[in-house]
């Protein structure tokens, strides 16, 4: 050790916002693909995830692909979403999830979100399937960090009018709607298995249904939609399938799943002990008919200058936070989208700040996170979230 570096040795260790937890058989599990040749698109660890993730949502069937953008474009594929179609999408919502729809050749409706659970508003999407712009190929419902949505309304309306419902459950497996798993409320879900992510594959995501058909199709054209070994071709296809080795850490990522999502609501209960209540700190409101998974940990501040403020206090302590999602429709690539909005999103953009809670997020770390944020509380100008 040389005493002239001491000034560059960090005193504390920086407490990221959210990091994988992989302290199960991930490393035995990807040893087994290489000692068994199992590492591309096929082999039993995919064949055994969808078998499980179709299991804790409720669903007959599951399909893996890459990441949760492709898993969106599959389930817009298997609702029959066609080019020049709309889909309604909130505009409070990570880029992906209208990205899907233009991958599939369909134009996103932004619709806003409410208040109760920053989720879709079923007052905007009954306006928007009262007076369509187009042809409504489907609705995607966001669970919004990990906290079901209010499905029921959702699900009455497209009912009624005979569209499809796809859940982007991306950030939210484990979380509960009355009592029910989320992933198994709409007519097809995804999920996303990012790094990021409760549980994860390195990347990766999934489709789940409860159509064989749709199942067996959405196999096929992941992989092409080639038929047979030849090289013969039923429609025009993706290569979207998941690795064996992503896989294989997903599966010891599932076998830890309750204990994960104890570890972030034990976090979530923690932070709202600490923050308590305040007119210009709000934590995510949390609806009495859901079990959150509590996926990324988020307070709602006054304005865009405030979540800086505190986003910058934390870093300077060597803790990592982040402004959360921005509302598309003030963005150039969806300008041109239909749009039916209150100012629900627009006010949650650039206002809510995530904060650390990776699963083996300790004790000590959370309070470090917990005292930051307090002094930066008492330093700041006391204005109300909206």
């Amino acid at each position: 050790f040389c005493p002239h570096l001491a000034h560059l040795t960090p005193l504390t260790e920086r407490i990221p916002l959210a990091i994988p937890d992989l302290r199960g058989n991930e490393s035995a599990y990807l040893a087994r693909c290489v000692q068994d040749n199992w590492v591309s698109s096929a082999g039993p660890f995919v064949t055994e995830c969808e078998k499980q993730v179709a299991a804790l949502a409720g669903r007959a069937h599951a399909v893996a692909s890459v990441n949760g953008t492709t898993a969106l474009q599959l389930a817009m594929k298997a609702a029959g979403v066609r080019s020049g179609d709309h889909v309604v999408v909130p505009d409070w919502t990570f880029a992906a999830t209208a990205n899907a729809a233009h991958h599939a050749g369909a134009i996103p409706i932004l619709a806003d979100v409410t208040e109760e659970s920053w989720s879709l508003d079923p007052s905007m999407l009954e306006a928007i399937l009262r007076d369509p712009p187009g042809r409504i190929g489907a609705v995607v419902v966001v669970h919004a960090l990990g906290h079901p949505a209010d499905v029921d309304p959702l699900v009455a309306l497209c009912r009624t009018t005979g569209v499809p419902l796809i859940e982007d459950a991306a950030g939210a497996i484990g979380a509960r709607y009355k009592g029910r798993p989320v992933g198994g409320l709409g007519d097809l879900a995804i999920f996303s298995f990012n790094g990021n992510k409760t549980i994860t594959a390195g990347g990766g995501g999934m489709v789940v249904t409860d159509d064989e058909g749709q199942a067996k199709r959405l196999r096929a054209i992941s992989a092409q939609a080639r038929s047979g070994a030849e090289y013969r071709y039923d429609e025009i296809g993706f290569n979207y399938r998941m690795t064996n080795l992503n896989a294989a850490v997903l599966l010891a990522q599932i076998e830890r799943l309750e204990e994960m999502v104890a570890a972030k609501r034990r976090i979530a209960a923690a932070y709202d002990a600490a923050f308590g209540t305040s007119a210009s700190f709000v934590p995510m409101p949390r609806a009495p008919w859901a079990d959150s998974g509590c996926w990324l940990y988020s307070v709602r501040v006054a304005n865009e200058e405030s979540a800086k403020s505190l986003v910058a206090h934390l870093g300077e302590r060597d803790i990592e936070a982040r402004v959360f999602w921005r509302t598309l429709s003030d963005q150039a690539p969806y300008s041109d989208c239909p749009r039916k909005l209150t100012g629900v999103a627009a006010g949650l953009s650039g206002t809510v700040v995530s904060l650390p809670c990776s699963t083996h997020l300790t004790g000590e770390e959370q309070g470090r996170v917990i005292d930051a944020v307090l002094a930066w509380r008492m330093q700041t100008p006391r204005r109300t979230a909206r």
